[in-house]
């Protein structure tokens, strides 16, 4: 029997929706994972480490080639600097080093801090750890945030406020002003902060990603997670880190020690050299591939009467459906996948504080080729005609 603590998520929401595209043999926009591969060299370099016998279990924080080559990547892009050794961790991607975070940080009765829409493993694990969690709610379609609803979630028992920008999934890159905000907040709170930035280097039209790390007395109160999977198209392979100060590290290390313990070894030898070898050309490149997706997917959209509000950063895509449908986000998604054989994610399932703001809105996710992106357009077109 599954766990009071647990019981109350049932089935994520990715899950049930690539279930129901495989039913229905239709194109899969819910889940956020490419139908392609990353560039052949990092293939390539986790073939060689394999064949070299690097095979066998790696330091629990992770392969001192992919830590250094993480703090190297901090420093490069970020200005931010963080001992190897002993700042750095390397976890069986992002989604463990949020769990292991928070599992590590928390005790019975903490209270947490997110916005919503959230990403659905925030208040699981929140929930595993014994804590509460408040949000405060992003609004369509420009998905600010009222900063007195912000300071009014804070209490006593307040010990983590999580912060995911870019955010998925609205993809909102969260503004200087904002961040300064929150960061004055949990300053006088004396409240630490999960940064979550998987998409870092997904951003368009000139936003500019700023970690939170980076301000002023926050590099020593903020964990910073991201992931190799989102920026090299190798979600399989669950390569992520964390960043941070020795102290909140260890928290964070003292959880995954006991919960993967350590990560493959090839995949952590591959994607050090990725970090290494790919600089602003490849994510130059990449940035530009992926606005052309978004533009692509968000004039189909609009072309089928949705309201697709277009996001700063990310690979999703939130659009409103209410102009073209009647009914909630999980029946117009159900009628999506059966009728026109396209899945999408509805998002009420990312909202908590406020679900009937959810409940019009559902995402899209544009990581495929053009082509399945073209045949989706396709498919759309029908809903309007």
């Amino acid at each position: 029997m599954i766990s009071k603590k647990l019981r109350p998520f049932g089935t994520t929401i990715f899950a049930e929706m690539t279930r129901l595209a495989s039913e229905h043999g239709a194109i899969n926009l819910s889940q956020g994972f490419p139908d392609f591969d990353g560039p052949s060299d990092i293939i390539e370099a986790a073939l060689e480490a394999m064949r070299s016998g690097e095979n066998q279990y790696a330091r629990s924080q992770g392969r001192p080639e992919l830590v250094r080559a993480v703090a190297a990547h901090q420093e490069r892009h970020y200005g931010l600097r963080y001992d190897p050794m002993e700042e750095v961790v390397v976890f069986s991607g992002a989604t463990e080093a949020i769990a292991s975070t928070i599992l590590g940080l928390l005790d019975p009765g903490d209270d947490v801090i997110a916005f919503e829409p959230f990403y659905d493993s925030y208040p699981a694990c929140v929930a595993m750890a014994g804590g509460t969690i408040r949000f405060c709610t992003l609004r369509f379609p420009d998905f600010s945030f009222d900063p007195d609803e912000l300071a009014s979630l804070f209490t006593p028992s307040t010990r983590l406020l999580i912060l995911n920008t870019p955010h998925n999934p609205t993809g909102k890159v969260f503004r200087r002003e904002e961040l300064e905000l929150i960061a004055s907040l949990c300053r006088e709170r004396d409240v630490r902060v999960l940064s979550d930035e998987v998409y870092e280097h997904l951003v368009f039209d000139g936003a500019e990603h700023v970690p939170i790390a980076t301000l002023p007395e926050m590099r020593e109160r903020t964990l910073t997670i991201s992931s190799t999977g989102k920026t090299f198209s190798f979600t399989g392979w669950k390569i992520g880190w964390v960043t941070g100060p020795r102290g909140l590290v260890a928290a964070a290390q003292a959880a995954h020690q006991f919960v993967t313990f350590a990560v493959a070894t090839p995949f952590q030898l591959a994607m050090a050299q990725a970090l290494d070898r790919h600089g602003e050309e490849y994510f130059d490149s990449f940035t530009r591939d992926y606005a052309e997706r978004r533009d692509f997917l968000g004039d189909a959209l609009a072309e089928a009467g949705l309201s697709p509000a277009l996001p700063e950063g990310t690979y999703f895509i939130i659009a409103d459906f209410t102009q073209h449908f009647d009914g909630d986000d999980r029946a117009f998604a159900r009628w999506l996948v059966e009728k026109h054989r396209i899945a999408t994610v509805p998002c009420g399932a990312f909202y908590q504080a406020d679900r009937a703001e959810g409940s019009r809105l559902v995402r899209f996710a544009f990581c495929k080729k053009m082509e399945t992106l073209e045949l989706a357009a396709e498919r759309l077109r029908a809903i309007a005609s």
